[in-house]
């Protein structure tokens, strides 16, 4: 490419979102550049747990998933609290299916990424955006870039200029792109914290996601209570993601100290787990979840807002990547369209579908979500729930579908129809 082209579509960062939202625009015979400031492989502070309806997003995409190829499924969630523990299967639904996937993002980053540029898409890695170029109506027309290194550190090139009818911010929580037009964060959105590393571990290869709704700073109920939710999602390759999260009601963070308590869990875990110092891999690090919507507008003046840089990931489980893969077919969609209008108008009413459909989607899920935040961020009652609702299998079968997404939109059994009710009856994030 030269110093200045154009093309059909941007699409700034080569996330499962930004990845997504290529492959669909190059399976629709568009133009697309998918601008990434890293170079493959690069990490992302993750789970790295795909939910069933993630896994439906990869099969939409064309995704291999074959162990072979570095998944590992796994068949439920097991779920310890208030000194109980349960284990409950995925779903058997008709829009997902009832098996979840755990990989890398080291891994999965790169091999969606790589799959859109299978479909079309031109990757260009280690490009960095600076900003937005307008046109004197204040749309977004393009993008400025600077080649830099595996650092982040600009490498001397000269910066370039690449423009396009419609531009796709896909770069994550920091959302610079949008912010420099203008679009600032929501402060009523809930906002969660993740921290996570990984460790060699015999549990490996541990068929279920692992969920631990109380963290004992020493003895199970014999000690303080520590803040947040653990997990430990096995990998198949001798590692374990092992982390923790929690989330605020509103953008302020938690303030938690989230290396102290993680060393102080590690601490009072089985020995046999083997979560100890020299079989850790890596630091701990952690990361920011904008949840719900947290950034709008998701589509106004050519740029369209995708994954995490438009908040889209659940109150309820912290789950992003589903959510920013169903809002790249969703956009890729919207965006081709437009693409065939002959007018402005008409490709700007073409452009509207993306926000509506977002919104009609995942909008009374994700006010339930919140919702459900306000109530478990107050350990007293998270507590009474844990102690009183995991013995009940009924209850829990109900809250497993409604926290993981496990169900289906039309038709379903009873729970099913009852959580959409509720997503409908509840005002849209």
């Amino acid at each position: 490419m030269a110093s200045t082209d154009h093309v059909d579509v941007i699409v700034v960062g080569a996330g499962p979102s930004g990845a997504a939202t290529a492959h669909y625009l190059a399976q629709r015979g568009l133009e697309v550049l998918l601008l990434e400031k890293s170079t493959f492989p690069r990490d992302k502070v993750c789970g790295d747990g795909l939910t069933p309806r993630a896994v439906a997003e990869l099969i939409s995409m064309g995704i291999p998933i074959r162990e072979e190829d570095g998944w590992i499924r796994n068949t439920g969630l097991r779920v310890l609290g208030g000194g109980h523990q349960i284990e409950m299967p995925w779903p058997d639904l008709e829009t997902v299916p009832n098996f979840g996937l755990a990989r890398a993002r080291t891994d999965l980053d790169e091999t969606l990424a790589r799959h859109a540029v299978a479909s079309g898409a031109k990757l260009l890695e280690g490009h960095s955006v600076t900003g937005p170029v307008l046109d004197p109506d204040g749309r977004v027309v393009g993008v400025t870039v600077k080649p830099v290194d595996g650092r982040g550190r600009a490498t001397g090139e000269a910066e370039r200029t690449f423009t396009a009818p419609y531009v796709v911010d896909a770069a994550g929580v920091s959302a610079r792109l949008a912010t420099k037009v203008g679009r600032e964060k929501r402060d009523d959105r809930p906002l969660g914290v993740a921290a996570r590393t990984y460790f060699r571990s015999p549990r490996h290869d541990d068929d279920m996601m692992e969920s631990h709704l109380e963290l004992w700073d020493g003895k199970p109920g014999e000690s303080d209570l520590l803040p947040g939710y653990g997990w430990i999602f096995a990998l198949g390759n001798g590692l374990v993601n092992v982390g923790l999260g929690s989330v605020s009601s509103n953008a302020r963070s938690t303030q938690i100290k989230y290396k102290d308590i993680f060393a102080r869990w590690m601490e009072n875990v089985p020995e046999e787990w083997g979560f100890t110092p020299e079989n850790q891999v890596g630091p701990v690090r952690s990361a920011a979840l904008p949840m719900a919507f947290n950034r709008k507008p998701l589509y106004a003046d050519g740029l369209l807002l995708v994954g995490d840089s438009g908040g889209m990931v659940s109150p309820f489980n912290g789950e992003g990547i589903a959510y920013g893969m169903q809002a790249g077919r969703f956009a890729a969609e919207t965006i081709a369209q437009a693409l065939a209008r002959p007018t402005a108008l008409g490709r700007e009413r073409a452009m509207a579908a993306y926000p509506r459909l977002m919104t009609e989607e995942l909008g009374g899920y994700y006010r339930l979500g919140s919702v459900f935040v306000r109530i478990i961020e107050h350990p007293t009652i998270m507590r009474i729930c844990t102690k009183y609702g995991l013995p009940r299998p009924l209850l829990m079968k109900f809250v497993h579908k409604l926290l993981s997404d496990s169900y289906d939109r039309t038709g379903g059994d009873a729970m099913d129809r009852i959580i959409t009710a509720l997503t409908k009856v509840v005002p849209a994030a």
